[in-house]
């Protein structure tokens, strides 16, 4: 039985080079691993280096049972003092597994403690796994695979372009933006001179531009970064581009803008020639603060979350306190109220808005993409919800290299911002059990290969990024990966693609649940004697093949019926 499996693993032989002279004790016996929930004996067994992976193989388990950790998966490596049992060494991951290996001598331990620090943090783009991961397919399957989610294809079924709405490939030499992707979808209206002079007027160069078209009333999400307005400055261009987006929804007279961050981190921002949109300047516009918190504050609560996590046997008092002072629940609350407001705003009042926090690529992407999540049952099912996460994350500029820590860097750009997202989509999935085509197994391997660089999907910081790493030449793309997986994905609860049209989530604290699927998902004591999902899953893999049986009898059958064979009583068949 091996646990954390992900596919075929080839390897090449550059990075094995590369990552080879990194190990320099490649197998120790006798290791052994502790279970942090269960009182039962420590397994015993060998751990092995690979170019790649951390490999533990339990030398006492009946069945051959082996421990795969991905290198990139590892985010802190602590050797702790010795004990008389030996050198221990305690291993967390970025998908929260957390291994307790003791090793007997302390120089083995050393050595593997070394090579792991160095193995879990490539200096280059090129030393990460996607560029020598080969599952041994043809360079035409690679690129069709690159081809399966087309984020343009996305926006002709919202109905684009349109009266009001069109495609423009002004950013096709990143000109206007580099971390945007070549083509944006803008107002009809706006013209070039609207477009470049918004972007010198955003930070980043990142101006408003179209994320989700609700077309039953032609309301709109657009998404930006704040704009560079200090206490007075001003931009006729920028506030002309607004005029344009609100003016492309004729049903209503204003539209909102949404400044995702708490008013004392914008107002601090304008101090420094940044910060928000001043209202006398725009025509028409309601301006709303959401007060979700910036990267560091996440950084922290999760990290706090985690320790409540490992706490070895917790009082239910310790438990909750701990979980309470994480602060992890409320800013899960706090990024599902503003992606409510997002929808109820667009469904309800029929009036567009316009999303930034600061540079627009964490907050703006988490509130987008769960507004869109609420109001579109496409994005609902698992190509639909592929889509959403190229369109939003990928495509619009979320910096995965930096927040999930792939390269040796800034520990202090590192947030789980794409994990609350997910965190964010599980709360909905508990609340609506028959509104998804997918279950949780699909956002636990999504998030896990966000973190393991096995593909080239998430790698860098933008589409710019990616096309200089020559990713869809070079790697391979996870959508095709887990399209061919779909049946373990599949919600045997979903009702159907029309059955749910917008989503209208409780948010009141109490429908917040901790995700122990999530954060101790590695901890087996943790879990359920039984697991409704694999239950229901079984039964209907059980009626497929009792189905196919049948068929297989029928034609049988029939066949025999035509060449008038004898059944097995002696009677004939006519």
């Amino acid at each position: 039985a091996r646990e954390e499996e992900a596919g075929p693993r080839p390897r090449s032989a550059a990075r094995c080079g590369v990552a080879m002279e990194h190990i320099t004790t490649p197998k120790v016996e006798n290791v052994k691993l502790l279970d942090r929930y269960t009182h039962r004996k420590p397994a015993n067994g060998t751990l092995y280096l690979t170019a790649t992976h951390l490999i533990y193989v339990e030398a006492s388990a009946e069945v051959r049972k082996e421990t795969w950790i991905l290198h990139h998966h590892i985010a802190t490596v602590d050797k702790l003092p010795l004990t008389p049992s030996g050198c221990p060494l305690l291993i967390r991951c970025k998908n929260f597994r957390v291994a307790h290996f003791v090793i007997g001598h302390e120089r083995d331990c050393h050595e593997v403690y070394t090579s792991l620090l160095k193995l879990s943090q490539p200096v280059k783009p090129e030393e990460l796994y996607a560029f020598s991961y080969n599952p041994k397919m043809p360079k035409e399957n690679r690129e069709v695979g690159w081809k399966l989610i087309d984020v343009t294809v996305d926006y002709q079924r919202m109905g684009i372009p349109n009266d009001y709405w069109e495609i423009t490939d002004a950013n096709k030499d990143y000109e206007v933006c580099s971390t945007y992707p070549r083509e944006m979808v803008v107002p009809k209206a706006a013209t070039r001179t609207m477009v470049l002079g918004s972007s010198k007027f955003r930070s980043r160069g990142r101006i408003p531009v179209l994320s989700y078209f609700y077309k039953e009333n032609n309301a709109a999400i657009c998404r930006c970064s704040q704009p560079l307005s200090g206490f007075s400055a001003r931009c006729l261009e920028d506030e002309q581009l607004l005029q344009a987006i609100r003016q492309a929804n004729p049903g209503s007279p204003f539209m909102y803008v949404v400044d995702t961050r708490p008013k004392l981190n914008a107002m601090a921002n304008r101090a420094a020639g940044k910060g928000y949109e001043n209202v006398d300047n725009y025509d028409n516009i309601r301006f709303k603060f959401i007060g979700i918190e910036n990267i560091h504050v996440m950084r922290s609560s999760l990290q706090k979350l985690l320790e409540v996590c490992e706490t070895k046997s917790p009082s239910m008092s310790d438990f909750l306190t701990g979980l309470e002072s994480s602060g992890w629940l409320r800013h899960i609350k706090a990024v599902m109220d503003a992606g409510v407001f997002l929808a109820k705003a667009v469904k309800h009042e029929h009036a567009s808005v316009l999303v930034h926090c600061s540079d627009g690529w964490d907050r703006t992407a988490q509130v987008c993409s769960l507004a869109s999540l609420l109001l579109d049952p496409f994005y609902r099912t698992l190509k639909g919800f592929m889509v959403l996460i190229e369109k939003e994350w990928i495509a619009m500029g979320h910096k995965f290299s930096h927040r999930c820590g792939h390269l040796e860097g800034d520990p202090k750009e590192v947030s789980p911002v794409f994990t609350q997202f997910v965190d964010c989509t599980w709360q909905l999935m508990q609340q609506f059990p028959c509104a998804f085509d997918f279950n949780e197994r699909l956002l636990l391997e999504i998030h896990d290969h966000v973190y393991s660089c096995q593909f080239g999907n998430f790698l860098g910081t933008c589409q710019k990024d990616r096309e200089d790493l020559r990713i869809f030449e070079k790697t391979h793309s996870l959508w095709p990966f887990l399209q061919r997986r779909k049946q373990e994905f599949r919600n045997p609860l979903y009702k159907g693609f029309s059955a749910y049209k917008a989503l209208q989530p409780n948010t009141l604290p109490f429908s917040f649940q901790f995700w122990c699927g999530m954060y101790n998902r590695f901890d087996k004591g943790m879990h359920p004697k039984q697991c409704l999902l694999d239950h229901l899953l079984g039964c209907i893999s059980q009626k497929l093949e009792l189905e196919d049986a049948a068929d297989d009898l029928e034609n049988v059958s029939n066949a025999q019926r035509l060449d008038g064979v004898p059944l097995e009583n002696g009677t004939w068949l006519s």
